[in-house]
């Protein structure tokens, strides 16, 4: 919701109607709130479907939908890898497609989307389909066909990631304007602040690796606060505090807003992921730097994707305005 934000602040569009679809997760529907209380403020409409409580809700929710997809001339949409997402393009006719950022993620996406590929999350890249993808499979080759430009048919991606589109998509860069207009400048701790990641929830490092990595972090740079990821778990979080000593710190926004509202450390310390590209355009004009810590090989867990060690590589290669840790 926050790069649908700035999208919109970067077109200078005002009449944005918003659908969010939360999901389980109490962090992120926290966050969501917040967010829509923001969008709200910026004179935005907001509509919060329940679309996955119960059997029937998605049902509901397609038919809620099914009209304005139907009459809205573009669609804006956040994760095109979701199943939720793929169904509901299948209903629109709209000219214009935009694909705003949903950070590492995107990189994945336009690179499939140039390659032809079925859109698969990177790090479930080494699994077999199961039946439910194999029956979803006609709606989200449906799905591709409306997020695939053609000359009657525009498609926009919106991106703080670095991205090479296939020839006839107009990516547009994300560089945070509407966060830095709104917050901040922040004010600065002399303390180090160290991000914390979900790829031990998606199983891609293991658990014990991470945390000793943390840990090592903490005591090399004199980290002091832990800023988690919505997804981490409590009882990994519980962990982090324990061993480390670190507070944890749980964001009610994204870490972008977060950072630029401040106070937050002069150095900010990330394992690869989406604030490795986003933080230092957030806080542009500020004297806090970003280092990323790459993911050592031996950290993967076993059933890990075979693609996720160059995925991970990619995402600190890419980095711009940041330091090795």
């Amino acid at each position: 919701m926050l790069n649908t934000l700035e999208w919109a602040y970067h077109h200078q569009v005002t009449d944005l109607t918003t659908v969010v679809l939360p999901p389980h997760d109490p962090m992120t529907r926290g966050q969501l709130r917040r967010m829509a209380e923001l969008a709200r403020d910026e004179g935005h409409t907001l509509r919060w479907e329940e679309a996955r409580e119960g059997a029937v809700a998605p049902l509901r929710t397609v038919a809620s939908l099914s009209g304005p997809l139907r009459r809205a001339h573009r669609i804006v949409v956040g994760d095109p890898f979701s199943r939720y997402v793929q169904a509901l393009l299948t209903l629109t006719r709209a000219d214009t497609v935009v694909v705003v950022d949903d950070g590492t993620a995107t990189m994945e996406f336009v690179s499939q989307l140039a390659r032809g590929e079925q859109l698969v999350r990177w790090h479930r890249g080494g699994t077999q389909p199961g039946l439910a993808t194999r029956l979803f499979a006609p709606v989200s080759a449906r799905a591709r066909r409306q997020l695939t430009a053609t000359a009657d048919h525009r498609v926009e991606v919106f991106s703080s990631m670095p991205v090479t589109a296939p020839e006839a998509v107009t990516v547009t860069a994300n560089d945070f304007s509407w966060t830095r207009s709104r917050f901040g400048p922040p004010r600065l701790t002399r303390g180090t602040d160290l991000v914390g990641t979900s790829l031990v929830e998606t199983g891609v490092v293991r658990p014990d690796r991470y945390l000793e990595a943390v840990d090592a972090l903490a005591r090399r740079y004199g980290a002091t606060r832990y800023f988690a990821h919505r997804r981490e778990s409590t009882e990994k979080l519980h962990r982090v505090a324990e061993v480390t000593g670190l507070e944890v710190v749980r964001p009610d926004l994204p870490l972008e807003l977060v950072a630029r509202r401040g106070p937050i450390g002069r150095t900010i310390l990330s394992f690869p992921s989406t604030v490795v590209h986003t933080l230092p355009l957030a806080l542009t004009g500020t004297e806090v730097r970003v280092a990323v810590c790459d993911i050592d090989p031996a950290w993967l867990t076993q059933t890990a994707s075979p693609r996720a060690q160059g995925f991970l590589a990619g995402v600190t290669g890419t980095a711009r305005g940041v330091r090795k840790a």
